[in-house]
């Protein structure tokens, strides 16, 4: 088995907040790190996504043309990324030569297997502007939820797709303008009415394999019924649209960013594969030797979930892998509201890495995951649960143990007995924890396994409070050596099995007891495999505790008015 993963692409339009790292990204590495470990084959795919209205208008405001700012989010993004340790296999771009080429050869199968039609439709004519408005150019007031900033293809607070034409009180994202006119234009429309008795079937055969909340809303799209869907757009950026009559156009952005999960595949299989082909054995062929996971927040669900399948199987020149696992999330919100890129609410991932540690957000983020529904973000809770679980829990239990190892033993690994009573407790007590972690690590339920790791790293302060090797120390130090010697290899287990979560700090871990084994986790669980004798590194402080004086300034500098 080899394992394909893909997370939602991040959009162009500006540096990401916390809610995208959590509702695709993180998730998806965290998967991805946990399979390596295991000894799988995987691919981690992703990129930015690029094309489309909001990167013209970010463009617009920075006064750059579009593919200029496009470089330069790029690389910012990737640098953010890294520094998140999101370990990608590869990151590439929607924009790149590769994504126009397999775009529009699957719009051509497409259109020869008579599932591309042409139609008009209503479209603003902004007169102030001078030009036809794409439904991103166009905002207004959401006639379901009355939210004031709707866009003209999505309502970002109720989640419906919209018409621009439906939004109550439109005005140009541009200008401004209420000075607009309704004109028939027109388009290019996939049709997905065609295709719903094949999308159908294909859900029913691959639903099993996902959440259940995945496959609610899939099953609601279906319910209602598919309509086709208008994939052109007027704008100068994206992938040209290759059928007479519509060369004027371009795809619209929902029509060629899943396209560019294979056309990435492509790029990685001609610059770090070294073979323009390795990207067939994972994408060509619907076949039971790839399972292919995708991770999204829950907006992104419909898309992935009938609109890019639905593509792929109207093609049929070739037969595309299809999503095998369809992981979605909720929302996280921030302080009560909603992130938002555009109003710049909330703390963004560049902010947040100059503020602590990538662990510190990774931690936090995924032990309050929207897996179930939406969660919410609160600086206050994050304080409290870094003092709390990392500090006070997991680096208090290495600090302890360091400094008794350090000043009675000058900082080796003490002497132990081999199968001591300390060394067969842990292990009676790690093994069944371990297994179920994981099993939640490959059922991907993160909430759970974020819980059970909670819990086992508790389990190392339970023990040194139970046998007191700063008692044993005074009475019999063997005795005192088998348990601090116990409890450096539990240290070991730590550093292997919350690798995925917090891989620095788990490196970190490792690195005091000289090591550098990343193995599968039920493998790793030996008590008798530290060499006695040999010199410890350093322990430091794993995590430093975020002071009252710097909360207080972060209330102050991140508080909602």
């Amino acid at each position: 088995m080899k394992y394909l993963i893909t997370s939602a692409l991040p959009y162009i339009n500006g540096v990401k907040h916390l809610g995208n790292i959590i509702g695709s990204l993180l998730p998806a590495d965290v998967y991805a790190r946990f399979l390596r470990q295991q000894g799988e084959e995987v691919l981690y795919i992703c990129g930015t996504d690029e094309h489309g209205t909001p990167a013209e208008i970010a463009a617009a405001e920075e006064s750059l043309p579009v593919a200029d700012y496009c470089e330069k989010m790029y690389l910012t993004q990737k640098n953010i990324y890294q520094q998140f340790s999101i370990s990608f296999d590869y990151f590439g771009r929607s924009s790149a030569s590769s994504n126009h080429h397999l775009t529009q050869k699957i719009f051509q199968d497409l259109d020869k297997n008579g599932y591309i039609v042409g139609n008009s439709l209503q479209q603003f004519y902004s007169i102030d502007d001078h030009r036809f408005l794409p439904d991103r150019y166009v905002v207004g007031i959401c006639p379901y939820c009355e939210y004031d900033k709707a866009r003209g293809d999505q309502c970002d607070l109720c989640g419906k797709l919209l018409d621009p034409v439906e939004l109550v009180e439109p005005k140009s994202a541009i200008s401004g303008s209420k000075n607009l006119e309704v004109k028939m234009v027109n388009h290019v429309f996939l049709a997905l009415d065609k295709l719903e008795s094949k999308v159908r079937a294909w859900v029913q055969q691959k639903e099993s394999g996902w959440p259940a909340y995945s496959t609610s809303v899939v099953r609601k799209w279906l319910t209602e019924g598919l309509e086709p869907r208008c994939i052109s757009r007027d704008l100068d950026w994206g992938v040209p649209i290759t059928k007479p009559g519509y060369e004027d156009k371009v795809f619209y952005v929902w029509f060629d960013a899943p396209m560019a999960y294979i056309a990435i595949t492509q790029d990685w299989a001609s610059n770090i594969a070294g073979n323009k082909d390795a990207w067939k054995s994972w994408w060509c062929g619907d076949n039971a030797s790839v399972k292919y996971v995708q991770f999204m927040a829950k907006d992104n669900l419909p898309f992935h979930g009938i609109m890019w399948p639905a593509m792929l199987l109207g093609a049929e020149s070739i037969e595309w892998k299809t999503v095998d696992v369809l992981k979605g999330f909720h929302w996280l919100t921030y302080e009560g509201g909603k992130f938002s890129t555009s109003l710049k609410r909330g703390i963004f991932s560049d902010t947040a890495l100059q503020l602590f540690p990538a662990d510190y957000w990774r931690y936090y983020l995924l032990a309050n995951i929207p897996e179930s529904n939406d969660s919410d973000f609160r600086l206050d809770d994050f304080i409290a649960t870094i003092n709390k679980d990392l500090v006070g829990v997991l680096g208090n239990f290495i600090h302890r143990i360091s400094v008794m190892i350090e000043k009675h033993f000058d900082g080796c690994i003490p002497f132990y007995e081999q199968g001591n009573l300390y060394i067969q407790k842990l292990t009676d007590v790690c093994l069944p924890l371990v297994r179920k972690i994981k099993e939640e690590y490959e059922q991907l339920n993160f909430r759970s396994l974020m819980r059970l790791i909670r819990e086992f790293w508790c389990l190392g302060n339970e023990f040194i409070a139970e046998v007191q090797p700063w008692t044993l120390l005074k009475e019999d130090k063997q005795k005192a050596a088998n348990s601090l010697a116990a409890s450096l290899h539990l240290v070991r287990l730590y550093g292997i099995v919350s690798f995925p979560i917090i891989p620095n700090a788990a490196k970190k871990m490792l690195d005091f007891i000289d090591s550098s084994e990343q193995r599968p986790f039920l493998d790793a669980l030996s008590f008798n495999c530290l060499a006695a004798g040999k010199k410890l590194n350093a322990a430091g402080l794993l995590f430093e505790k975020i002071t009252a004086e710097q909360q207080n300034a972060l209330m102050e500098r991140f508080s909602i008015e």
